[in-house]
């Protein structure tokens, strides 16, 4: 039963803790509160995009902030989704961030590959890691468009689960600038190049969210992206998950641990000058040549 209450459970805590349906929504949107209010990811006057997919983490955070700041009118949300052009995949998703938009009245913005580059990620994969490609062309027209309607933040869906896969993954690969970059609210120090980017599930497993966009109704599909199985970091979260399940609180104890130094790897890279314009494109860049230019080239040359 409910600790709380005494009602039927729906989700069992790490702690141990049994909560009902009622009981867990508001555990969990007061966790998302405090992340928010602990570390200031969100001002007063804040204009903020959300960068959407369609799917569970995304279409919760948009859905939370929604209703946080529903009364506030000096805090506006807006949406931004990435169209790669994936068959089978981000049709339907794309479908129903448009529905979950417009039933909210929440303005939304669809850029794609195919308009931004001329292809879409289906017709340039082979051969290659498909996430290192989409990675690095996603995160550039998230920037670019983030600017371009002049929000100052960036709402991202990454969870308690990405954030444990990425400290490894860095930890694996030796990559310290990189890791100072993480945290709720990424980057190291602003830059008016970058939107600085904000994650309010950030201490939220993929299990609470998937339970919460149920319970919520947000989504009931929980369709994974097909490239996902190819990818490096799914090698790393199928480790983590098997060590998860034989330890329970392990991506916690990363995620928490990593919090405590990570203001000492902030302060490390703090004012490396490090970041250049682009060459080629002008955009802000920690080499000569942006990791976008680099990628298009390798793809125009193939």
């Amino acid at each position: 039963m409910c600790q709380n209450c005494q009602k039927k459970p729906v989700f069992k805590l790490i702690s141990g803790e049994s909560l009902c349906k009622n009981c867990f929504l508001r555990y969990f949107e007061k966790k998302v509160r405090k992340t928010i209010r602990v570390h200031k990811l969100i001002d007063k006057k804040d204009e903020i995009a959300v960068a959407v997919s369609g799917g569970k983490d995304s279409l919760t955070v948009l859905d939370l902030l929604c209703n946080i700041y529903k009364e506030n009118k000096n805090v506006r949300i807006k949406a931004l989704l990435i169209d790669e052009g994936i068959d089978g995949y981000r049709d339907a998703s794309v479908a129903h961030a448009k529905k979950f938009c417009k039933e909210r009245n929440i303005p939304l913005e669809i850029h794609s590959y195919k308009k931004e580059f001329g292809f879409t990620l289906d017709s340039v994969v082979k051969g290659r890691k498909p996430c290192s490609v989409c990675g690095v062309l996603r995160r550039n027209l998230l920037n670019t468009h983030a600017r371009a309607m002049g929000v100052k933040k960036l709402a991202t869906g990454h969870n308690l689960d990405d954030e444990a896969q990425t400290i490894i993954m860095n930890q694996f690969r030796k990559n310290v600038e990189a890791s100072a970059r993480l945290g709720p609210l990424t980057g190291i120090e602003d830059h008016e190049g970058f939107v600085r980017r904000i994650k309010p599930l950030y201490f939220m497993s993929e299990k609470e969210i998937m339970t919460y966009a149920f319970l919520k109704g947000i989504v009931d599909d929980f369709n994974e992206c097909p490239y996902n199985k190819e990818s490096y970091r799914n090698q790393v979260r199928e480790m983590l998950n098997q060590f998860e399940e034989l330890y329970p609180g392990t991506k916690h104890s990363i995620v928490t641990s990593f919090m405590e130094v990570l203001p000492l790897l902030k302060q490390k890279e703090k004012g490396n000058g490090r970041i250049k314009q682009c060459q080629k494109c002008g955009e802000p860049s920690s080499q000569d040549v942006c990791q976008k230019c680099i990628v298009l080239q390798q793809i125009k040359s193939a």
